[in-house]
């Protein structure tokens, strides 16, 4: 079989992703009031290694990454990128064959998206996307088992995304396009997402909006997300705060939402920034169920990349 690398949500496809997220429900209910640390019953993965390379910071994808391979029966090895050869300028390609030769398979969080293209080209283990400036779809598995778990259906359902037109919104219009949910996105003007996301998301199926009026985007959502209004090193940051004041997720912004609508951010939070207090610790907020998500929906993307799904 050809590795299964998972860089973007379309690399798995549709199928194939609906058979993580019942697998992944499936799985956390198995184990519901389990120690975190105790293995699955079937350990699918016992033996197997997963090197985990870090040149970003991370909480969720690192702590999600470690227990996923640990309740699966296997183990994982943490790398960072500033300790390791690559820091000190040995080349991605060797080392993507060094791993492929030690480990079972690499998850890589980073910047540019085309070092897990170029790891993912030489490695002969399944490569994992964690984060780079362009998409985030690990990210993106733990949000939809979030929303199916509320018991809302993906197709037809009404996602309203407001900020930036980050990395984590390119992976949301890509499982749009992938399930057929439609997204209204309220952004300042320049800060949209890159077109090419969002044509991929029309061509599946999805309904795009782009829009300034947050309050139009907000009207009778079934989820409202957003993020960090400047993600890690970014430049002008003070510029960018100005323009983004208008698209703060508050309960004036929630009360156009369906009475029953979501609240979804993947956290690190800016509270008063881009989501008031009241919004993120209130009845609406599936933040912390997201971020736990992290770990079953990082279980079921390696059992794909294994060949175990």
């Amino acid at each position: 079989m050809d590795n299964r690398h998972f860089l973007d949500l379309s690399d798995a496809g549709g199928d194939a992703l609906a058979a993580m997220l019942n697998d992944a429900q499936d799985r956390k209910t198995a184990r519901r009031g389990w120690p975190k640390g105790r293995g699955d019953a079937d350990a699918p993965l016992k033996d197997h290694v997963l090197a985990m390379i870090f040149e970003k910071s991370s909480t969720r994808t690192r702590a999600s990454f470690d227990i996923a391979i640990r309740q699966l029966g296997g183990s994982a090895m943490v790398m960072e990128g500033g300790s390791m050869q690559l820091g000190r300028g040995e080349s991605i390609a060797d080392t993507a064959r060094v791993l492929s030769r030690m480990v079972d398979a690499i998850m890589i969080r980073t910047d540019d998206h085309a070092k897990v293209e170029e790891m993912a080209h030489h490695a002969s283990v399944p490569v994992i996307n964690g984060l780079t400036d362009k998409s985030h779809p690990c990210q993106i598995v733990a949000d939809l088992l979030t929303i199916v778990e509320q018991g809302k259906a993906l197709p037809g359902l009404e996602l309203a995304w407001f900020g930036d037109g980050n990395n984590v919104l390119h992976s949301v219009l890509e499982a749009a396009g992938i399930f057929k949910f439609n997204v209204r996105i309220a952004t300042p003007a320049g800060y949209e997402p890159e077109s090419a996301f969002v044509e991929m998301a029309r061509a599946g199926g999805a309904t795009v909006t782009l829009t300034q009026d947050a309050q139009a985007a907000a009207t009778d959502a079934d989820v409202i997300v957003t993020d960090t209004w400047v993600s890690m090193g970014q430049e002008n940051a003070s510029e960018k705060l100005d323009a983004m004041q208008p698209y703060r997720v508050d309960d004036a912004l929630m009360a156009l939402a369906k009475t029953d609508a979501l609240f979804l951010h993947c956290l690190p939070a800016h509270v008063g920034d881009e989501v008031s207090e009241s919004v993120i610790e209130g009845p609406q907020s599936r933040v912390f169920d997201e971020a736990e998500n992290r770990i079953h929906a990082q279980k079921s993307v390696l059992l794909w990349a294994f060949g175990k799904l």
